[in-house]
């Protein structure tokens, strides 16, 4: 059993899905079977929550053993973590936190395999987050998009503007109001069965940029039900998207522990045979 406390309002299910990763993978057996409390009393379904109400999750030992993270690397500074697909960047930091202090750096999406890198020290934070946004962090993906890409190699250049309503953005090839420049490296690894292997380079890191900016030029991430092509994610059997987080590189002169440090994830996408 494991109990924890509601800092914030939400449902339970988003409290959940970025609080214990192993309670997300099995949320509908949990409410069907009634193994979640909240203040003491099972519940069925998902419910509201409010700061201050405790939310006990009872698991098996098997449940519990499913795993949403390895750590790859850890010093005084820094943990470096490879990410499972289906999880929250926020129900890694929660886990990892509640066994030793460690600082927020970055995100990826749920279904975005890969790496994310924290702080154990707030000197390494502040210099972390700014690294981050004076784009002193190179970040290489791999993905899987449908067809060939043409050019395979090329650096994409567009505007990228959110819709909050729908938790969606737009890629625009001019400059629209409230659009933020975009800028996306990528060189073809492999191309067979309509599908192109790639490897990105990020020179902005905005809000879904590799998923929206590859479904502009038509060349989608294969599995990406948002932004993706479904007849082709059908018939490949893809319901997340085929991404990876595969390389941090860090140039961090005020810390030269870390300076030039770079990590590789364990995971990559290949095109099925």
């Amino acid at each position: 059993m494991l109990t924890l406390t509601v800092e914030e309002e939400q449902s339970l299910k988003q409290f959940t899905d970025n609080s214990y990763a192993q309670a997300s993978f099995f949320w509908q057996y949990l409410l069907k079977n009634k193994e979640i409390k909240v203040n003491g009393k099972k519940v069925g379904a998902d419910v509201a929550l409010k700061k201050g109400d405790t939310v006990s999750y009872f698991l098996t030992p098997k449940q519990e053993e499913k795993r949403a993270f390895a750590v790859l690397y850890e010093d005084e500074n820094v943990l470096v973590a490879d990410k499972e697909s289906g999880v929250n960047s926020e129900a890694v930091y929660a886990a990892i936190k509640r066994e030793k202090e460690i600082y927020f750096i970055h995100r990826l999406d749920r279904n975005t395999q890969g790496l994310l890198i924290f702080a154990k020290t707030p000197a390494c934070e502040r210099a972390l987050l700014n690294a981050f946004k004076e784009r002193k962090v190179e970040k290489v993906y791999h993905a899987l998009c449908t067809g060939k890409i043409n050019p395979p190699q090329k650096t994409l250049t567009a505007y990228l503007k959110k819709d909050e309503k729908t938790s969606t953005v737009q890629v625009f090839d001019e400059p629209k109001d409230g659009a933020e420049k975009i800028i996306t490296e990528y060189r073809t690894l492999d191309c067979k069965k309509g599908i192109s292997k790639i490897e990105i380079r990020l020179h902005t890191g905005k809000t879904h940029q590799i998923r929206a900016h590859f479904a502009h030029i038509g060349n989608p991430v294969l599995g990406d039900m948002k932004y993706g092509d479904k007849q082709v994610n059908q018939r490949f059997n893809r319901t997340r998207q085929c991404l990876v987080a595969k390389r941090l590189a860090l140039a961090l002169p005020e810390m030269p522990e870390l300076d030039g440090k770079s990590f590789l994830s364990e995971f990559d996408v290949d095109i099925i045979e």
